[in-house]
C-alpha cells in the first residue's frame, strides 16, 4: 500500500509532518497532472518492488518476512513501520556494504524527500528499539560515522 498525501500547505514542517506520519510522498499543490501520475506510478512502483520480495531472510536471530513486512525473534512478532521494513531490507541486500544515507532516503522515502532531515535518525532510532536485543549497542543497524548505515553479516 503506498500513502499520497496532496496538500495547499507548503511550509518545510507541513512537509515533514507530513511525510513523519507515514506518507509516501506529499504532492504540493498546484501540481500538474503529469506530475500526479508519474508521482502515482512511483509509489505503485515502489509497492510492487517490495510485494515481488517473497523470500524470508535472516538478520543475526530475525527472521524476515518481506511480504508480511514483519520480522520475528524466537516466534515473536515484531511490527516495524513499512518504511522500517524496507530499511532492513535494504540493508540485508547490501549486507557488509554501507548504505548512505541518500540511499535509503531515496528507497524508503522516495526522490523527492529532503536528505537533510532528521526522519531517517530518527527511523533508525525506533527501529533499533524493535529489533536490537541491545538498542545501545546495535548489531543489526550499525552507524558508520559520516558515511550511512551497514548489516554486517557474519
Amino acid at each position: 500500500m503506498a500513502l499520497l498525501f496532496l496538500s495547499a500547505k507548503s511550509e518545510e514542517n507541513d512537509v515533514v509532518g507530513g511525510l513523519q506520519i507515514g506518507a509516501d510522498d506529499l504532492i504540493r499543490k498546484p501540481f500538474g497532472k503529469h506530475e500526479l501520475l508519474a508521482r502515482i506510478r512511483t509509489a505503485l512502483r515502489r509497492v510492487q518492488s517490495r510485494t515481488n520480495q517473497s523470500r524470508l531472510f535472516t538478520m543475526r536471530d530475525l527472521i524476515f518476512y518481506p511480504r508480511k513486512l514483519r520480522p520475528e525473534r524466537a516466534g515473536v512478532s515484531i511490527d516495524p513501520s513499512p518504511r522500517e521494513a524496507g530499511i532492513l531490507e535494504l540493508l540485508h541486500e547490501n549486507a557488509g556494504e554501507v548504505v548512505d544515507r541518500d540511499t535509503l532516503l531515496n528507497h524508503c522515502w522516495g526522490l523527492d524527500y529532503f536528505p537533510e532531515s532528521r526522519t531517517l535518525d530518527q527511523h533508525i532510532a525506533k527501529l533499533r528499539k524493535r529489533i536490537e536485543v541491545d538498542p545501545s549497542n546495535p548489531e543489526i543497524v550499525e552507524a558508520v560515522r559520516g558515511a550511512g548505515y551497514h548489516f554486517r553479516h557474519s
